[in-house]
């Protein structure tokens, strides 16, 4: 502990004089896997028209022959010497990285050491996750955010699009999840709670939200694609599911008294009209979204109303079911099959391991460890997402310090420390396929509150999905975040403030109880 804050100290004195030091790949976020220095300093030109690109080198191919197919598509060799520089890579992809790492040494000081490096990513599965239902921030936002995550060389933004507190897609077929449910009264979403769940319309002077139309989202996607990012929407089922039932009561399940319930928060299963809903959705969603991966939730189904419902209890004698978890496992697996029927496979939050895993689907590990480890050693493909790592709405540093947040003290150096296969056997490391930052917005109404919760922590997302673990120590990681914030700064993020960290946060995790820190 006590080596831990002396060298905390002596960092925080040297990063200010590092900043201004040439720039290279020793300075860059994630940190490559091999690289060497030599003396000789090159200056980058701003448009880029110094940079050679080679696609076809035979000896560049010999090198990546034994890397898993995802790694090579992303490798790439970059080379800054007195005539410019070169980079070589098998695809677009892997020149596109390497573009990326060159950007952010010019960012960090275009003077640039004379180096080699060597790079390829740990896992084909680095993201982040931004939840849109709970807090709207609209298509400024999200482009924004895709150019920090290129910058990372992360190659995967999950959407949340749809839950209780807001619908945030344009559906064709379904115009009154935009017209009624994508606005409500509340900024936040314990305010919109508190008074009673009320939506409105976008002509309400108090209305909040607003949605995504389908040029938008084509907009976004071709974007991202140009960065070689891939966009996985979610569409929440079953649970999470009021707003639907708010627009179609309809759809909502019905009481022994034969009236619908909806304020349910379960979608109604034992009704034939809400699997159609589901797949009419679901195939407007298939054409904006090109990425072989659809998310459907799957988490915190309360299941009170299909106890009552006739149409859920219906459904359960029918395909003689004995307890009432059984309808959400119905569910996934019928949408599993129509999925995977048009060339698409589910995501779904570990809950979706409890009820009858469908044989195709990932799992995203979200309650701890444990899911993603039992859903690994049944040979399923997984996501690791823990809430004790990666939930980026905890707090960051002390709460008397910090706006209102989630849960316990989740500091960068805490971020830091998770490796996605501790606690997996070898065998199945190779169905872990990443891992992915959650930022849920419950508490976050503003962009600016959201970077600031983002960045830094995204960075060492970025490097624990990069790096090799061996590669990794965290106060050297430390201080290229130093710098990188002051460039993320300058490019207009609102970062958390790394300088003014305090030492408890900086040498560890400290859990938040209900009292103050």
């Amino acid at each position: 502990m006590i080596r831990d804050l002396f060298v905390v100290v002596v960092l925080n004195v040297l990063s200010i004089n590092m900043l201004y030091a040439y720039s290279g790949p020793d300075r860059i976020i994630p940190a490559p896997v091999e690289y060497t220095l030599s003396e000789g300093v090159y200056s980058l030109k701003c448009d880029g028209s110094d940079v050679k690109i080679y696609l076809s080198s035979p000896d560049f191919a010999r090198k990546v022959e034994n890397l898993p197919d995802y790694a090579k598509e992303e490798a790439y060799a970059l080379s800054v010497g007195k005539k410019g520089v070169k980079i070589y890579a098998l695809t677009d992809e892997g020149a596109f990285r390497g573009r990326q790492a060159l950007e952010q040494m010019r960012l960090l000081d275009k003077d640039v050491r004379y180096c080699e490096i060597f790079d390829y990513p740990r896992f084909r599965h680095r993201g982040i996750m931004l939840d849109e239902s709970r807090s709207f921030k609209g298509k400024a936002f999200i482009l924004k955010q895709i150019d920090a995550l290129a910058l990372l060389r992360m190659n995967v933004l999950h959407l949340h699009l749809t839950d209780a507190a807001g619908w945030r897609i344009q559906i064709d077929a379904y115009p009154n999840l935009t017209d009624h449910v994508a606005w409500r009264r509340g900024e936040v979403y314990h305010e919109w709670e508190a008074m009673g769940y009320p939506f409105t319309n976008a002509d309400d002077p108090q209305a909040y939200g607003g949605f995504y139309t389908k040029d938008d989202i084509r907009e976004i996607v071709a974007y991202a694609a140009e960065r070689h990012i891939d966009i996985i929407p979610e569409i929440e089922m079953p649970g999470h599911s009021m707003e639907v039932n708010r627009a179609y009561p309809e759809l909502s399940c019905v009481g022994p008294d034969g009236k619908p319930r909806p304020f349910s928060w379960d979608l109604c299963v034992g009704n034939d009209q809400t699997i159609r809903f589901l797949e009419t959705v679901l195939e407007e969603v298939m054409e904006l979204f090109p990425y072989k991966y659809i998310h459907i939730g799957g988490d915190e189904a309360v299941k009170k109303d299909w106890e009552v419902c006739v149409n859920c209890q219906r459904r359960m004698k029918e395909e003689g079911m004995s307890d009432k978890s059984g309808l959400q496992g119905y569910l996934v697996r019928h949408i599993e099959k129509f999925l995977r029927e048009r060339g698409k496979i589910i995501i779904g939050w570990d809950e979706i391991v409890e009820t009858g895993l469908p044989e195709q689907a990932t799992v995203m590990s979200w309650r701890g460890t444990p899911g993603g480890i039992k859903a690994s050693s049944m040979g399923h493909d997984v996501i690791m997402s823990p809430n004790t790592y990666v939930y980026l709405d905890y707090y960051q540093d002390l709460i008397k310090k910090e706006p209102r947040a989630v849960g316990h003290l989740q500091s960068l150096r805490h971020v830091y420390s998770y490796d996605p296969v501790e606690g997996i056997s070898p065998e199945y490391h190779h169905h872990i396929l990443g891992l992915q930052g959650n930022l849920w917005c419950e508490l976050i109404p503003y962009p600016s509150h959201a970077e600031y919760m983002l960045y830094p922590r995204a960075f060492a997302i970025a490097e624990i999905g990069w790096t090799p673990q061996d590669k990794r120590e965290f106060f050297a990681f430390r201080e290229r975040a130093l710098a990188l914030i002051q460039v993320f700064r300058s490019l207009g993020y609102s970062t958390f403030d790394l300088t003014n960290e305090t030492l408890k946060a900086q040498t560890g995790r400290l859990r938040f109880d209900g009292f103050p820190l």
